[in-house]
């Protein structure tokens, strides 16, 4: 499996995450815009907008390649004069504060020394917390990760739950996922075998997603509910902007703005010195998401 294989299975895992969502919304579909990188490659931004489900969703596909900057070897603690990078990232931000804020991104990095890696996860970010949906999801990222290793979970697990944590709240993101980075032959699976991982947890996406909507019985969110929503989603634009990895390297290695800044939600807010009414559901979320919790 070179580079070039791995590339278009990533194109091709990007259409066949949009074909789901699609048909998950039942109304709007995605947009395509095509660019390329002045100093090597390019990529596919699909975004969607005003659906029925999915007020925002961007599902981006690139393969870059060019120099490796200074700042960008401080980062990934890699020597290398130049690096090859191919991946999907995908961000869903929903137009109902009882429906979750999803994020995935699976991705492979080589140096020209032959050096390589892979990386990724999948975090759910509820505006509520559901304890019975943050379990099935959990449950359906372990169930794929034990076919390959049945360290992967756990391990993974707590890497997302120390990576998706806000230092300066005191708080965790959501309620965590898997993440993983820099992963290679030394653990112990072959680089057809790491890759294939990469694809399952792709095509689990649309998947896990779909159970978080499905049996959600909505009603017209009221305006404390949509206020709410506005402001878990400026923690979600505090992480990416401050501690997430991939908007680092996006920005690092001079890659395309807009692209690299889809993940953030339509609309956010922020109040000072916010803090929920006692025993209200705002309070009950904030509450959990200030500890860390064993899912399965």
């Amino acid at each position: 499996m070179n580079k070039t294989d791995i590339s278009a299975h990533f194109r091709d895992l990007q259409l066949h995450i949009c074909q789901a969502l699609e048909q998950l919304d039942g109304l709007a579909t995605f947009n395509e815009d095509t660019w390329e990188r002045q100093e090597g490659g390019g990529g596919h931004t699909r975004t969607l907008q005003g659906g029925l489900i999915l007020e925002k969703a961007g599902v981006a596909f690139s393969a870059v390649h060019g120099p490796v900057t200074a700042a960008m070897k401080q980062q990934l603690g890699h020597e290398g004069e130049r690096f090859f990078a191919t991946g999907v990232s995908i961000v869903l931000h929903p137009k109902h504060p009882q429906h979750p804020i999803m994020h995935m991104n699976v991705r492979y990095f080589e140096l020209e020394d032959s050096n390589y890696w892979f990386g990724g996860g999948i975090d759910l970010t509820p505006h509520y917390v559901d304890l019975e949906k943050a379990t099935a999801f959990h449950t359906s990222l372990k169930e794929v990760s034990d076919r390959y290793d049945t360290s992967f979970y756990p391990k993974f697990k707590e890497w997302a739950d120390r990576y998706f944590f806000l230092p300066h709240r005191g708080e965790s993101r959501g309620v965590g996922g898997i993440f993983f980075d820099q992963l290679d032959e030394s653990c112990g699976l072959s680089k057809d075998q790491l890759f294939a991982y990469c694809q399952d947890l792709g095509r689990l996406f649309p998947v896990v997603y779909t159970q978080q909507v499905e049996g959600v019985v909505l009603q017209e969110p009221t305006a404390a509910e949509l206020a709410w929503q506005a402001l878990r989603r400026g923690r979600y634009v505090e992480f990416n902007l401050l501690h997430d990895r991939g908007t680092k390297f996006g920005i690092y290695s001079g890659g395309r703005t807009e692209s690299i800044l889809m993940s953030l939600p339509p609309i956010a807010n922020w109040v000072y010195n916010h803090e929920p009414a006692e025993n209200s559901e705002e309070q009950k979320t904030l509450s959990f998401l200030r500890a860390t919790h064993d899912f399965c």
